[in-house]
C-alpha cells in the first residue's frame, strides 16, 4: 500500500489501538468496541478501512463469529531532517536471511577530515577545497549506503521477533493467537516482576496480565512469589 495512504490510516488513535489490541489476539467487534468505548458502528467502519488497507482480515468460527486478526508483518519508516523528508513501508525481511552480507553493519563512521570530530563543512565555503567536496560527497554516499543496510537489518530483527513470538505463543496456549502471552513472558525475561511491571512492558491492562500470570502458574510456566512473578527454573 502507499506510505501515505498507510499513514492517513494509521492517524486515527482509535485504528491505531485496533491494532494494538488485535496484536494481543483475534477479537470481535464487541469486544473491540467495549476494549475501545465506542459504538459497535464506528468499529466496523474501522475495520472497514483497516480491511481495505490489507491491515486485518477476518475468519468466521463454528458458533458464525466474526474474528478480526492482523494479516501480515509491516513495517512503515518515516525520515524527517531539514535536508529529507521521506516515507517507506516494507515487509520484514525474511528470518532465513544471513545478515552478515550486510557489509556496512560493523562500520566505524568517521566524521571530518583525517578520523576528526571535527565537521569540515563548518567551515567557510571558500575555504573548503575540490578534494574535501569529493571527500564529503563519499562519505555522504557511504552513510547512504549504511542506511539503507541498518533499515534492511531492522527488517531481519522485526522477522525475528515475530517467528519468536510465535513460537512461544503456539508453545504456550497451543494455537499462537494469544501472544499476549509470549510478550508477558518477554516481560518477565527482561527483569520485570510485578503486575504493574509487567503490565507497562507488555503495554496491557494489569487485570489481563494478572489473569493471564495466573493462567500460566497452573502449567508451572511462571511463579510466583508474595507480589512478585518470575519465569518457572
Amino acid at each position: 500500500m502507499d506510505s501515505a495512504a498507510l499513514l492517513d490510516i494509521l492517524g486515527n488513535e482509535n485504528r491505531r489501538r485496533i491494532l494494538r489490541l488485535l496484536s494481543h489476539k483475534p477479537c470481535y467487534v464487541t469486544e473491540i468496541s467495549e476494549y475501545l468505548g465506542v459504538s459497535p458502528k464506528a468499529v466496523i467502519d474501522h475495520l472497514r478501512k483497516l480491511e481495505e488497507a490489507g491491515l486485518v482480515e477476518s475468519r468466521t468460527d463454528d458458533q458464525r463469529r466474526k474474528y478480526f486478526h492482523i494479516s501480515r508483518n509491516l513495517r512503515l519508516e518515516v525520515d524527517v531532517s531539514p535536508y529529507e523528508f521521506g516515507m517507506k513501508s516494507a515487509y520484514p525481511a525474511s528470518a532465513n536471511l544471513d545478515v552478515s552480507t550486510c557489509q556496512y553493519l560493523s562500520l566505524d563512521v568517521k566524521y571530518g577530515r583525517d578520523g576528526d570530530e571535527e565537521d569540515a563543512s563548518d567551515e567557510p565555503v571558500s575555504e573548503v577545497k575540490a578534494g574535501q567536496i569529493a571527500d564529503l560527497a563519499e562519505e555522504l554516499n557511504c552513510l547512504e549506503e549504511l542506511k539503507s543496510e541498518l533499515s534492511l537489518a531492522q527488517r531481519w530483527v522485526h522477522g525475528q521477533i515475530t517467528s519468536v513470538l510465535d513460537t512461544m505463543s503456539e508453545a504456550v496456549d497451543g494455537t499462537g493467537e494469544n501472544r499476549i502471552r509470549a510478550e508477558i513472558l518477554a516481560a518477565l525475561a527482561a527483569g520485570a516482576e510485578t503486575v504493574p511491571e509487567v503490565s507497562r512492558k507488555a503495554d496491557a491492562p494489569e487485570h489481563i496480565v494478572e489473569a493471564h500470570l495466573a493462567s500460566m502458574a497452573e502449567r508451572s510456566i511462571v511463579e510466583r512469589d508474595g507480589d512478585r512473578w518470575a519465569l518457572s527454573g
